[in-house]
Parts: C-alpha cells; sequence; structure tokens
C-alpha cells in the first residue's frame, strides 16, 4: 500500500475513508458549486432578459450569457458533483482504497481545464452557439477544445470508479453484492460513458472544423450524435439522483428499498433504454427515419418510464416502511408529517423527488411522445421541461446531499443552520414557479430561444396572448426566488467548509449525524419486503391520476389544433 493510500474511520458512519478519494470528493464538490453559482447566475440574466416588463440585456448579450448558462450548469457543475458521487459511491462506501489515484487527479484537471477554457471561449464573444451549438453555426477552437477535455477528464473518473470497484471486489472489502447506492452510481458511469464518448466523436470532427482541417460538418449527422451527449447526460443525472434518494432516506432513516431486486433491475432499464429518448429532440429532422422516430419515443421510451415509476413507489416506500418501524404508524400519513422536514437533507431530497415526478417527469413523457411533441417543439415548455428535471430534480437532490457531505467528508459542522433548513423551500418553490411558467408560455406558443416575446421593432411582428406575457413576468419573479435559494446554498456550503466548527470524534458522539441503522442501511444489500404502505400507495395514486390527466388533455389539444376534415 502507498504511503499516500491512508484511512481514518468516520465517526459517524463507521465506514473507512480513504485520503485520496475523500481529497477528491472535496475537489469536486467545491469546483461543481463555483459552477453552480456562476450558471445560477447567467440563468438569472436570462430569466430577467426574457421578463417583457425587464428586458434587461440586449441580443446579443442575452445569447452569450445563455450559452455559458447552459454549459456552466448542465455540463459542468452536475458532472463534477457526479464525479464526487461516484467516488463516494465506491471507496467510501465499499471501505476501499480508491484505483489510480494519479489518473483520478489528471482527469479532474483536465476537466477543470476544459470548463474553464470553454467559459473563457464564450466570455470572449465570439462562440455565442448555446448548449447545442449546432453547426453551421462555429465557435472559436477553444471553446470545442475545453469541452473535449472536459469529456476526456471525466471519463478518466468513471474508469477510476469501475478499477475501484475491482480493488473491492478482490480485496473482498464488503460482503455479498454491491450496496443499492454504489449500483446505481454504476448506472450512472456505464451511461456517461456512452454520453462522454458521443460528445467526444462529435465534437472532434468538429473542432478540426472550427481551425479548418475539415471542410464540412454535416448538420443532421452532429444532431444526432450530439443528442447521444446533450440528452444522454440527463441519464447520468437520472441514476445519479435516484442513488441520493435513496442513500439521503438509508442515511437519516435507515430506510431500505422495498425490494432490492426489483430497484436494482430498475437501473438496469436505465441502462437499456432511457439514454433512447435522446430521439424526441429529432422529431422534425428529415434525414432521420419515422421508425426510429416512432420506436425511441414510444416502446422504448415507456420501458425507461417503468423504471423511473418503479425507483418512484419505492423511496417514498422505503420512507413509510422505516418510519412506521419507528412507531409513526397513526393513520395514513403520520409517517409523512412526522419526518425530518427540518433536515435540508431529507426536505432536499423529498421535494427533489415530488418535484421531478410531477413536473419533469410527467412532462417528459409528453415531451417525448412524437404525435405530442409537435405542439411543443422549439417551445418555451422544453426549457420549461429542463428546469422540472435538471434543476428541480438533479440539482436540487445534490443540494440535499451536500448537507451530508459537508460534516461526513469535510469534517465540519453546517453553519447558518436556520438558513439551510429554508434553502431548499426557497430554491424548491422557486424553481416550481419557473418550470410550471415556462411550460405554460411554451402552451401558448412562446418561441424557446427568442430574446423579445413582444418583437419590438421586428419587421414582421407577432402577438402572443396576453397571458404569456404574464406567464413569463411570473417566471422572472420565481427566478429571482430560485436564485435567492441558490445564494443560500452556496453561503451556508462556503460558509461551513472553510469557516465551519470541526467535527472531531468527540463532537460526532456527543451530537450524533445519522441514526445507528444509517451507515448499515446505505452500505449492505437489504429490503424492506412489505407493500403494507396505506400512505404511499394513495400519494401514488395521486400522482397516476395526474400523468393521465395530463396526458388525455395534451391528446386533446392536439386534436383541436390540427383538426382532420
Amino acid at each position: 500500500m502507498a504511503a499516500a493510500d491512508t484511512f481514518r474511520t468516520c465517526p459517524d458512519t463507521g465506514l473507512k475513508v480513504h485520503s485520496q478519494a475523500e481529497a477528491l470528493i472535496k475537489a469536486n464538490a467545491v469546483v461543481a458549486v463555483v459552477f453552480l453559482a456562476v450558471g445560477g447566475f447567467f440563468g438569472l440574466l436570462v430569466a430577467l432578459t426574457r421578463w417583457p416588463a425587464v428586458h434587461l440585456l440586449p441580443a446579443d448579450w442575452f445569447y452569450l450569457v445563455l450559452t455559458a448558462h447552459g454549459a456552466d450548469v448542465l455540463l459542468f457543475w452536475i458532472v463534477f458533483f457526479e464525479m464526487a458521487i461516484l467516488y463516494f459511491g465506491s471507496a467510501i462506501l465499499l471501505n476501499c482504497r480508491l484505483a489510480a489515484p494519479r489518473w483520478a487527479w489528471a482527469g479532474f484537471v483536465l476537466m477543470l481545464v476544459g470548463a474553464v477554457l470553454a467559459n473563457v471561449a464564450v466570455l470572449q464573444g465570439d462562440s455565442t452557439v448555446m448548449f447545442t451549438s449546432y453547426v453551421p453555426m462555429k465557435a472559436e477552437p477553444h471553446f470545442y477544445l475545453g469541452l473535449i477535455l472536459f469529456a476526456v477528464g471525466a471519463l478518466i473518473g468513471c474508469f477510476v470508479f469501475f478499477g475501484t470497484l475491482v480493488i473491492a471486489k478482490d480485496e473482498k472489502t464488503y460482503e455479498g453484492s454491491i450496496p443499492l447506492v454504489t449500483f446505481g452510481a454504476l448506472t450512472a458511469a456505464i451511461i456517461a460513458v456512452f454520453t462522454l464518448t458521443s460528445g467526444a466523436i462529435i465534437l472532434i470532427p468538429t473542432f478540426l472544423w472550427s481551425v479548418g482541417l475539415i471542410s464540412n460538418i454535416d448538420p443532421i449527422t452532429y444532431k444526432v450524435v450530439w443528442w447521444g451527449m446533450g440528452h444522454s447526460s440527463q441519464q447520468i443525472n437520472m441514476a445519479a439522483q435516484v442513488s441520493i434518494w435513496y442513500c439521503i432516506a438509508a442515511m437519516l432513516l435507515g430506510a431500505k428499498p422495498l425490494s432490492e431486486k426489483v430497484s436494482r433491475f430498475a437501473f438496469l432499464m436505465y441502462i437499456l433504454f432511457l439514454q433512447l429518448a435522446s430521439a424526441h429532440h429529432l422529431l422534425v429532422e428529415p434525414g432521420v427515419s419515422s421508425s426510429f422516430k416512432i420506436f425511441n419515443t414510444s416502446y422504448a421510451l415507456y420501458l425507461a418510464v417503468l423504471g423511473s415509476m418503479i425507483h418512484g413507489l419505492s423511496i417514498p416506500g422505503a420512507v413509510e416502511a422505516a418510519q412506521r418501524r419507528l412507531g409513526y404508524t397513526k393513520g395514513a400519513f403520520e409517517w409523512l408529517r412526522k419526518a425530518p422536514w427540518g433536515n435540508p437533507a431529507f426536505s432536499g431530497m423529498a421535494l427533489s423527488l415530488v418535484l421531478f415526478g410531477f413536473l419533469g417527469g410527467i412532462s417528459g413523457v409528453v415531451m417525448g411522445t412524437e404525435q405530442i411533441n409537435i405542439i411543443i417543439h422549439n417551445t418555451l415548455y422544453v426549457p420549461g421541461h429542463f428546469h422540472g428535471t435538471v434543476v428541480a430534480g438533479t440539482t436540487l437532490a445534490f443540494m440535499a446531499i451536500t448537507y451530508l457531505v459537508v460534516p461526513l467528508i469535510f469534517q465540519r459542522e453546517l453553519m447558518f443552520k436556520k438558513m439551510a433548513q429554508w434553502q431548499p423551500y426557497v430554491f424548491g418553490i422557486g424553481v416550481a414557479g419557473i418550470s410550471l411558467f415556462m411550460m405554460g408560455a411554451g402552451t401558448l406558443g412562446v418561441a424557446r430561444r427568442h430574446w423579445d416575446i413582444a418583437f419590438t421593432d421586428a419587421t414582421l411582428s407577432f402577438d402572443y396572448p396576453a397571458t404569456a406575457f404574464l406567464m413569463m413576468g411570473l417566471n422572472g419573479v420565481f427566478a429571482i426566488m430560485a436564485a435567492l435559494g441558490g445564494l443560500m446554498y452556496v453561503v451556508v456550503v462556503v460558509g461551513s467548509v472553510f469557516f465551519g466548527e470541526r467535527r472531531d470524534e468527540a463532537k460526532a458522539k456527543a451530537e450524533p449525524l445519522l441514526p445507528q441503522l444509517g451507515a448499515e442501511a446505505v452500505s449492505h444489500y437489504g429490503s424492506e419486503g412489505t407493500l403494507k404502505l396505506p400512505g404511499t400507495i394513495t400519494l401514488v395514486s395521486v400522482f397516476f391520476v395526474a400523468f393521465v390527466l395530463y396526458y388525455y388533455v395534451n391528446w386533446k389539444y392536439l386534436s383541436e389544433i390540427w383538426p382532420l376534415s
């Protein structure tokens, strides 16, 4: 064992913490929060420009800021944090050393250099190609180079994760099957390899095109391969956020999945089918066959949705079962009322699950259905859906787990605890408003990427319904609320990491962070093995009713705007 392979025993969980893994978790998490702060600021500027009464930025600055916002929050913030999740789910939960830490640090450096390089290119003003960077729009070469370096660095991190799983198995640092949270992280890593490889495959020739070594990039080929990265990156998020939901429920309540085998099967369905939903971005492309579009946006998509529905039953069911074991058995919902809502890790997890399901999940199925998609394609409904998934779901889940990462990995007490308690609610409500009002405006036809819905000074004007202007104003108000929630998160995390009270063994014994069964539940195989869950069954039934009604309403809407005669 190398000198750098030192371990400490976490006084809260009893898990062995490898020093290199711990350092990499810290580095990736800190950089992730920095990009969240930067990208969130850009997002606020976008929302204030789309607010007709404010209309903050001129057109050139709007599209520049929109490009930076997409890259910083959809790629850099999330993937850096996911690297931290991979190292936690492997080395920490499996009580083993990290494989090839030097390679892991090299990957981190490549990611950081690439992310900074891409931001520099955008802010210089000649790479305003937005998140999709569709050809024939051309960015500066160092924009594409930055994304390539970032993708390669993240791929290295994934392979280090795989290597760590091999070491844990060879050195027998765990018993039986890997924990469910680690299995979810494995799912995310497998999808990440496909995703990041897709990005490298199309961005390398695009980089060569930008420096003049290739004369042409076919737009249809670019879109098909690029969306293998652009949309599938959300599938990494899906697997990661679901793993976090299981992790938080296990750590705080000792909750186990209703059936670990079924939950693992649901993750497997993500690997097999989830990224196929990328096809819904290509439904109006003439170069893609109808059979490809129909298969990927119906039959294959439904199998991926089934996986999410399994998790949507298992996680609240696990919480209910754990709470009932603790004695909260009165009626259908005492377990829910007596849940630790004052703990920001739990409240963030619960809000993430609910908002993702009702806003991101339902709208995703609607948007991923070929026939219905056409009525909302390239409207503000699309980024409204994104905010229901990537922000209300993934970002809020990542924020929630941070409230456990700070004391467990950084070994610091949370500062501004009252602010931390309110933060998930402020951010969650703000993002829910953004998602709802953008989807509402999109349903009324507001264009996805136009900087001025009023068409001020345009030669050919177009009048949206007055309700659309109201919705974009409300979107701006809730964007300010979400930005405030994001700022609260950054203040709490940065303050705690750098100035929080040191959490040593004595402090951990005096003020335990987790129940006695928390660490065991998250790091060992096990199932609740019960379906006597009246509260969860009721909540899931409400979700299904909302799902069916909204799905029907959209088909009805389609029939009215596209009559047959």
